[in-house]
C-alpha cells in the first residue's frame, strides 16, 4: 500500500508579487496619511467658509426681499455659466484658435485644467479619438526626453569622471574617448549614479519652477507662494484648475508671455516627469533592499533551501551571464546596456515584452513560454539590431542607462 502522502508546502511569494504587494500597502498608508493632513487642514477652513456664506445668503435675502428658493436658483444659473466658460470680467475667448490650441496642449500631456471643456456631443466624440492618440504619441515624446537627457547627462558625468581620474593619476593623460576604452579598467561598465542624476534634475527642476513662478507673479499679479503652487500642480500634471493661467482678456507683451507661457510648461513637464521617473527607480531599489531584509526570516530552513536552489523561474544576472557566454561571443561584442542587465529582478523585462512591434504574437508567446519554464531566451537576442529591442518605456531606458538599481547595490 502506498504510503500517506506528504502535504506539499505553498509556494513562497514570489519577489516580484511581493512588491507589488508592498508598495499598494505603502501606497495605501501614503494616501491614509495624505488624506488625514489635508482633512484637518483643510476641514476648519471649509466650515467657516460653509458658515460665512450661509450668512450672507441670509442677510442678502433679507435686505433685497428675495425668498432663497428664488435666490438659490439664480445662483444656480451663475454656477452653470461659470462651467461653460462665462465671466463677469471680461475673459479671453476660450474656443479661438490660440485658446483651443491651449486645450489641447492641456489634453494631450494630461494636465487637464477643466476650465475649458467640450460642450457639443461631436467635439466630445472627437476628444475621445483625439485624446487617445494625442496622449499615447505626447508619453512616446517624454520618454524619448527622458533618453535624451538621461544621454546628456552621462556624457557631461562621464567627461567630469575621467577628468577626475586623470587628476588621481589612473588615466593617462593622453587618453582619447573611445579609444583603448577596454584597456582602462577604470572605465569599464561606468555608468552615471541614478542618485547623481536625481540631484541634477531636481536642482533644474526647482530652478525652472522658481523663473517661471517669478514670471506668473509678474504678469498674473498672484503672490509667490501660489505661482510655487500652480507651477507644480502644472508640471506634475495634476492640473486643478483652481489656478489658469493666460487667461485674461490683454496682457502687456501677450504673445510674448504666451510663448514663455509654453515654453515653461512644456519644460516643466518634461523635466517633472524625468524626475519622478528616477525617483520611481529609488523607491523600487528601496522596496527591494526591504524584501531582501525581510525574506524569509521566519523560516530559516525555507531560507536555506532558497540560498541554495535560487529562484525557479526568475533569471538572475549571474545566471544569465553564465548561460549565454558562449553565444555572447559568438554574436560579437558584448552590449552591457541592452543584453547585461537584469537589475530590477523581473522574469520577464519591459525591454523583451516591447521587443519590437515587427515581432508576431507567435514569436512574443513562445518567448513568454520558454521564460516561464527557464529555457534559453534567444529572440531578443535576435532582434537586437531592432531600435525598439533596448526597452520602451521609463523603467527599461532607467534600467539600461543608470547604474545602481541592481539588487546587489
Amino acid at each position: 500500500a502506498a504510503g500517506p502522502r506528504r502535504r506539499r508546502r505553498p509556494a513562497p511569494l514570489n519577489e516580484d508579487n511581493g512588491r507589488v504587494l508592498l508598495l499598494a500597502a505603502l501606497i495605501a498608508a501614503y494616501l491614509s496619511a495624505g488624506a488625514t493632513v489635508f482633512s484637518a487642514l483643510e476641514s476648519p477652513s471649509e466650515a467657516a467658509a460653509q458658515l460665512r456664506w450661509n450668512r450672507t445668503l441670509h442677510n442678502f435675502s433679507r435686505i433685497f426681499n428675495i425668498s432663497l428658493p428664488e435666490l438659490r436658483a439664480f445662483l444656480r444659473s451663475y454656477e452653470a455659466a461659470m462651467a461653460a466658460g462665462i465671466r463677469v470680467d471680461a475673459l479671453r475667448p476660450r474656443w479661438d484658435f490660440p485658446g483651443a490650441f491651449y486645450f489641447v496642449g492641456t489634453v494631450v500631456s494630461t494636465i487637464g485644467f477643466g476650465m475649458t471643456t467640450p460642450a457639443t456631443v461631436a467635439g466630445k466624440v472627437f476628444l475621445i479619438v483625439y485624446g487617445l492618440f494625442g496622449c499615447a504619441g505626447t508619453i512616446l515624446f517624454f520618454n524619448l526626453f527622458l533618453e535624451r537627457i538621461i544621454s546628456l547627462l552621462a556624457f557631461i558625468m562621464k567627461a567630469c569622471h575621467e577628468r577626475q581620474l586623470r587628476r588621481s593619476g589612473l588615466l593617462p593623460p593622453n587618453f582619447r574617448r573611445g579609444s583603448a576604452m577596454s584597456g582602462v579598467g577604470s572605465l569599464i561598465g561606468w555608468k552615471p549614479s541614478v542618485y547623481h542624476v536625481m540631484l541634477i534634475l531636481g536642482i533644474f527642476a526647482i530652478m525652472l519652477s522658481c523663473c517661471a513662478s517669478a514670471m506668473y507673479t509678474l504678469v498674473e499679479g498672484w503672490n509667490y507662494v501660489d505661482s510655487l503652487y500652480y507651477c507644480f500642480v502644472t508640471f506634475s500634471t495634476i492640473g486643478f484648475g483652481d489656478l489658469v493661467s493666460s487667461q485674461n482678456a490683454v496682457y502687456q507683451n501677450q504673445g510674448l508671455y504666451r510663448f514663455g507661457n509654453f515654453i515653461f510648461i512644456l519644460m516643466g513637464v518634461c523635466c517633472i516627469y524625468s524626475l519622478f521617473n528616477v525617483i520611481s527607480i529609488v523607491i523600487k531599489q528601496l522596496l527591494n533592499w526591504v524584501l531582501k531584509k525581510f525574506r524569509c526570516r521566519c523560516c530559516p530552513k525555507c531560507h536555506k533551501s532558497s540560498t541554495r536552489l535560487g529562484r525557479r523561474n526568475a533569471i538572475t544576472p549571474g545566471a544569465r551571464l553564465r548561460r549565454h557566454k558562449i553565444s555572447l561571443e559568438a554574436d560579437g561584442q558584448y552590449d552591457s546596456d541592452t543584453d547585461g542587465r537584469r537589475l530590477s529582478g523581473e522574469m520577464i523585462s519591459m525591454r523583451e515584452l516591447t521587443a519590437s512591434n515587427k515581432v508576431s504574437l507567435a514569436i512574443l508567446q513562445k518567448q513568454l513560454y520558454e521564460t516561464a519554464n527557464g529555457y534559453p531566451r534567444n529572440v531578443c537576442i535576435n532582434t537586437r539590431q531592432n531600435g525598439f529591442s533596448a526597452g520602451v518605456g521609463a523603467l527599461a531606458i532607467m534600467n539600461n542607462r543608470l547604474a545602481e538599481t541592481s539588487d546587489s547595490r
